[in-house]
């Protein structure tokens, strides 16, 4: 049975060799852990104690049950720059303990991440936020010596993406990033299609498809006055000033999808929100997760409003070392299909296109969740690939916390995922073919798609404004 070890396409041994000692700086030096994380998770005083930063729709449904649940740590504290909303979250780990028939820990509650990360009695922090804190926030946690569970995308920007890389690797630090579908439901299915692809069963691997949703735009909303409880200032860190308006942020009543999704100050749109996720499930599925494309072209539609301004209907194809083409469009089903000289292989979620109520709707399909072109593709007999089984990501994460070992998902893997999702954006912006250097990482001969790899940073906010402690 074959071993994992991580392709890295056109890279030079050299260059090979660099970035697995970036991917496993982690385990280099002797790491720094709380002795009462070694006698294991019996007593209160041995659980890991976890500081949730971000107390929204995904903490809320996701990101806090998920450590609750693990049974290896407490959340002890909690932040958001919205009041309400980081009271709500109190009580909403308050009611995981009642439930659950055990006693509370004593939460406490901040609308200042620096004042949570100063305390040195936490040893890890989920990050729950908006696609343009992550860079910043994720960084001071690093620096502030704390263990980090990072919402995906990894970045908003490629220059942040490899800021932070190069800092998990220097901090000594496990973050782990969002990227559950390693980690998805009963049937395993992402990491199952995975192995399938990874031991030949299609064949020499020639094409992959990944199928997204779009979000929809609206009209823009006026200003309204800023809410009491909100601190819009740190709400919008390192982006430009702007008015005021729920339509930009999130909603004051309720947790349905909020409008940042939808605006590019604060996330890409879709090819870098649920991109994000299948652009890793490909990378993992093509022996590329630490590789990335050579070529790119895109076209979108992108709206003329100045609010919910991200991409609507689009294309985009990258081509990859070993000449393997992928294929991104909202015309395809959701999910990611590897086709090789043999057949093909189909994986998503379950049901199909699983969602939440506010997500935006999925293509409609009549293909399973794990699905091949002949039945015998998902044999699973005589499978010579196989990864770690998990079934919970933020339990994978908390045990890397106490063993130090790799989590499923590394900075050194969402970085090239994350890179993947930005570049495909930039051809979409740009409308043209891209040439990408995976060495020197940015474009060839291309200023002007150059310059879409960082953005200006609204000071004092913003990752580059931090000051190093």
């Amino acid at each position: 049975m074959k071993t994992f070890a991580p392709q890295t396409g056109s890279l030079s041994r050299r260059d090979f060799c660099r970035t697995i000692a970036t991917a496993t700086a982690v385990l280099a030096v002797p790491n720094i852990i709380p002795s009462r994380l070694l006698a294991g998770a019996a007593a209160p005083s041995n659980r890991i104690r976890v500081g949730q930063i971000g107390c929204g729709r995904i903490a809320r449904g996701h990101d806090m049950p998920g450590v609750f649940n693990s049974g290896l740590a407490d959340i002890v504290a909690l932040c958001d720059v919205d009041l309400r909303r980081v009271a709500e979250g109190r009580d909403l780990a308050a009611k995981f303990y009642r439930d659950a028939g055990k006693t509370a820990p004593g939460f406490v509650t901040y609308g200042n991440y620096r004042e949570l990360l100063a305390r040195g009695d936490i040893d890890a922090v989920v990050l729950s936020l908006p696609d343009h804190q992550h860079a910043e926030i994720a960084v001071a946690a690093l620096r502030a010596g704390k263990d980090v569970y990072l919402q995906k995308p990894f970045t908003m920007t490629h220059a942040e993406s490899v800021l932070l890389r190069d800092e998990v690797a220097k901090s000594n630090r496990i973050l782990q990033v969002g990227s559950q579908q390693r980690s998805w439901g009963e049937t395993q299915q992402f990491r199952k299609g995975c192995e399938f692809v990874r031991s030949g069963r299609v064949g020499r691997l020639t094409h992959v498809e990944i199928g997204l949703p779009i979000d929809p735009t609206a009209p823009d909303s006026p200003e309204q006055p800023i809410p009491a409880n909100l601190n819009y200032d740190a709400w919008l860190g390192p982006t430009p000033q702007v008015y005021y308006t729920e339509q930009r942020v999130h909603p004051q009543s309720g947790y349905d999808r909020p409008g940042w999704l939808r605006n590019e100050s604060y996330c890409l749109g879709m090819i870098t929100g649920w991109g994000a996720h299948h652009f890793d499930t490909a990378h993992w599925g093509m022996d590329m997760e630490l590789s990335g494309p050579i070529k790119v072209e895109g076209r979108a539609e992108f709206p003329t409003n100045k609010i919910w301004n991200v991409h609507g209907a689009y294309d985009v194809e990258l081509l990859y070392p070993r000449d393997i083409h992928l294929k991104v469009s909202d015309k395809l089903p959701n999910g990611v299909k590897f086709i090789g000289e043999e057949g093909w292989i189909f994986v998503s979620r379950e049901p199909q296109g699983q969602q939440t109520s506010s997500d935006p709707a999925m293509r409609p399909t009549d293909l399973k969740p794990l699905d091949a072109s002949d039945p015998k593709l998902l044999d699973p007999n005589g499978v010579t690939v196989k990864f770690l089984e998990s079934s919970s990501h933020h339990k994978n994460w908390l045990d890397c916390v106490i063993s130090r070992q790799t989590p499923l998902s590394p900075a050194p893997i969402a970085h090239h995922a994350n890179t993947a999702c930005i570049v495909s954006w930039i051809a979409m912006k740009l409308g043209r073919p891209l040439t990408w250097d995976l060495k020197a990482e940015k474009f060839v001969n291309d200023a002007e798609a150059n310059a879409l790899l960082s953005r200006s940073e609204r000071a004092p906010h913003g990752v580059h404004n931090l000051k190093r402690v």
